[in-house]
């Protein structure tokens, strides 16, 4: 280990012991004999850039810093794991660039399509748990959501529909005539009601449409269709989507902050970043109104997206969550060597992986893009993991996850050594 990341270290938990030995709230007594403090409210470690910073790190952080500058990005978030454990960990650029707050590991993203691994964890966490089989029909009288109202649909073939399908993006839909979790407008013209509209709305919508092609024979990229395993989830589980995500996934991985987002600059939460369009970037119509907006804030219903692209994560969370889901069980994994097998061995050749946007041999990746917002995950086969969030948007739309892989791995290349410790067992001995 370097020199200097022994002292940054050593510097560090003076400081955390410090902090811990002067720094108080107020006294009891100044709340008087019957206050009762508030129950504590758990959160996940946060780990601060102070960790990473250090010359050794020079390769990742010219490039990162390289790369916003270039797409004119406004900020990035970096987390790297080797063999298990969390070595960097690290902020680059704005969070707020109106307020000048800085990015760090800690704070909270928009992380798109990612969203959809973790939806796919949940309900291999069903299967798992014997109250869901990834064979069973979700459309019908004998499928899942057999009640109004998505008893009606025009297409027989919506019967053959399996949980499986909708998982690899082989339910039938394709985005021949849009998106429909992006078309609210025309949504709502069809059903004949006030926006805004929801997902139950989307999919009743799109029940009343054919379908492009017999479930099962190919994939297409569907959002829809994880919108429609958000359902399966509640319905299977009896809870909420969000909270069984959370305390089946998230909370026994000892992530507390990742959450569901908001579409609003005024629904933003606690520690999530603001996000930046390019400047010559348009405006478009309210998902909920006639009114122009920002793509980023009221053009997407990111509420709706939920289950498909509305989860906020930080990359030290996230990168957890993936170490978690991995196949290597350093750290312990969250779901089992079957089912991890299943999302990552696709069915036939021509059909997509389960949560994850590709598969080769031992190396996995899984892509976010929403106006505002660009994430990558990556898990390769050389036991490095890394997570990459940025704040920002670009013309290149879902290409540019290519341009930061190729960056990313390139100063990956370029690492002298890997420090000998887990930020994860640093961080949390000092918190």
């Amino acid at each position: 280990m370097k020199g200097s990341i022994k002292i940054s270290l050593i510097v560090a938990g003076i400081l955390a012991g410090l902090a811990s030995k002067y720094i108080t709230g107020p006294s009891i007594q100044s709340f008087g004999t019957d206050f009762t403090p508030p129950e504590p409210v758990p959160t996940s470690l946060r780990i601060s850039g102070f960790f990473s910073d250090d010359p050794v790190f020079a390769s990742i952080d010219h490039s990162v810093s390289r790369f916003l500058n270039r797409n004119e990005m406004a900020g990035a978030s970096v987390a790297i794991a080797k063999d298990g454990e969390m070595v960097f960990s690290k902020g680059y650029g704005w969070a707020d660039k109106e307020n000048r707050i800085r990015i760090e590991p800690y704070h909270l993203f928009r992380v798109a399509s990612v969203s959809k691994l973790i939806t796919a964890a949940g309900i291999m966490k069903l299967t798992e748990q014997g109250k869901l089989s990834l064979e069973d029909r979700v459309f019908g009288p004998d499928g899942i959501l057999n009640k109004p109202p998505f008893d009606f649909y025009v297409d027989k073939k919506v019967e053959d529909i399996k949980v499986v399908h909708l998982l690899n993006h082989s339910g039938g839909w394709t985005n021949r005539w849009g998106d429909p979790m992006f078309i609210p407008h025309a949504v709502a013209r069809g059903l004949n009601k006030e926006l805004p509209v929801d997902a139950e709305d989307i999919i009743q919508f799109m029940l009343g449409k054919r379908l492009h092609f017999k479930p099962g024979t190919m994939s297409s990229y569907s959002n829809l269709g994880y919108a429609i395993l958000g359902e399966v989830i509640e319905k299977a589980s009896g809870e909420e989507y969000e909270k069984f995500i959370k305390t089946n996934i998230l909370y026994p991985l000892g992530i507390f902050d990742m959450r569901l987002g908001g579409s609003y600059l005024t629904e933003r939460a606690e520690l999530e970043v603001k996000y930046y369009e390019p400047s010559d970037s348009y405006l478009v119509k309210d998902h909920k109104s006639d009114s122009k907006v920002r793509r980023s804030y009221g053009g997407n219903d990111v509420k709706t997206l939920g289950p498909a692209g509305g989860w906020l994560a930080s990359s030290t969370d996230l990168l957890k969550f993936m170490l978690a889901i991995d196949g290597m069980n350093i750290p312990d994994d969250i779901l089992s060597k079957e089912s991890i097998e299943k999302m990552t061995t696709p069915q036939k050749a021509y059909l997509d992986p389960i949560g994850w946007r590709g598969v080769k041999s031992h190396s996995w990746y899984r892509t976010g893009t929403l106006a505002g917002t660009s994430a990558l995950m990556v898990r390769r086969d050389d036991g490095i993991s890394y997570v990459v969030l940025f704040n920002s948007s670009t013309w290149k739309g879902p290409m540019l996850s290519t341009d930061i892989r190729r960056m990313m791995d390139r100063a990956i290349s370029r690492m002298p050594e890997w420090p000998k410790y887990n930020l994860l067992d640093l961080a949390s001995s000092w918190n």
